[in-house]
């Protein structure tokens, strides 16, 4: 019948079409998230121990490309600026624009404008700071430190500049935000939840989440459509009859002989039958049921044929 073989022939191609559109909708999740993060974001190594513990030495980390103007307290940023460096640093923004900076109080704690700064991210145990400082930031002017205060060079060592150690917001070119390489320190960077009460707050993370969600989508739907595809299929093909079991001529099975007509094993191959009949002939040898004209049996040795005959009459006569 053709019913499980229809049922079956649809549940392959739907399987198919199910295939075919997991697949499509994931690589534009996984391309369109890989596209999406290359425009916003780019990769750096940091090379010195400055961030520890935060960054290690030799991380790889993820920095998203923002406007200095958009760079809030608490943020670890990538900058470059001539009078530090030619190559861009990382470091961790404490002031802004009029804050007043300032190490230590009473708890050994940092204070901007006065209130006290919990650092939960530095590597030291003692003060936020070994030396102490004070500075009032210059306007667009933004004041770094590192989290490993021990060994970091950042605004406390340049306090004698024209801007008490500050840089300019436009030598800002990313925001940190994740942490790429090694394995062991891949993860999203906390927010430095110390600078909530200040004015403006701390800054908004990122769309790297949602990019990688949707490459790790992407990459469930694509490997889920390609393997669901082979399933389908094979599920399907369970309800087709197998061959040389289908009933029927149409589908294997022998047609069956006419009737009347000679098996297969039984007939005479062509020409063999003839072949002897006419050697039987030529040789003399009788066919059985062979009479001589007349309606007589003829005899074997050929008495009563005509050459014979003949000389028989003839001594009969004389």
């Amino acid at each position: 019948m053709g019913g499980p073989r229809r049922t079956s022939d649809g549940q392959s191609r739907r399987g198919s079409v199910v295939s075919g559109l997991a697949v499509a909708l994931g690589c534009v999740l996984f391309l369109g998230g890989f596209a999406w993060g290359a425009v916003l974001y780019e990769p750096y190594a940091v090379p010195a121990d400055s961030m520890a513990p935060t960054i290690a030495k030799g991380d790889r980390v993820l920095a998203e490309r923002v406007d200095g103007d958009d760079v809030h307290r608490g943020d670890v940023v990538v900058f470059r600026d001539k009078l530090w460096s030619d190559l861009p640093m990382v470091k961790r923004v404490v002031g802004v624009g009029g804050d007043k900076v300032a190490c230590c109080d009473k708890q050994g704690r940092l204070t901007v404008n006065g209130k006290a700064i919990d650092e939960p991210y530095l590597k030291r145990q003692g003060p936020a700071s070994p030396t102490v400082f004070s500075a009032t930031v210059p306007q667009d002017q933004l004041f770094l430190l590192g989290d490993n205060r021990d060994t970091s060079v950042d605004s406390r060592g340049h306090l004698t500049d024209g801007d008490q150690g500050a840089v300019p917001r436009t030598a800002v070119q990313a925001r940190v935000e994740a942490a790429v390489w090694p394995l062991g320190s891949l993860g999203m960077l906390e927010q430095a939840s110390g600078f909530d009460d200040l004015p403006v707050g701390v800054s908004q993370r990122g769309s790297l989440s949602l990019i990688t969600g949707m490459v790790v989508a992407g990459a469930v739907l694509i490997l889920g459509g390609a393997a669901y595809g082979p399933i389908a299929s094979r599920r399907g093909g369970k309800g087709k009859p197998r061959s040389g079991t289908t009933r029927g001529t149409g589908h294997g099975a022998a047609p069956r002989a006419p009737t009347g007509a000679t098996p297969p094993a039984q007939r005479t191959p062509p020409g063999r039958g003839a072949g002897t009949a006419a050697s039987g002939t030529e040789h003399g040898a009788a066919t059985p049921g062979a009479q001589a004209p007349g309606g007589r049996p003829a005899r074997a040795d050929g008495a009563g044929g005509p050459g014979r005959g003949g000389k028989g009459t003839a001594r009969n006569g004389g």
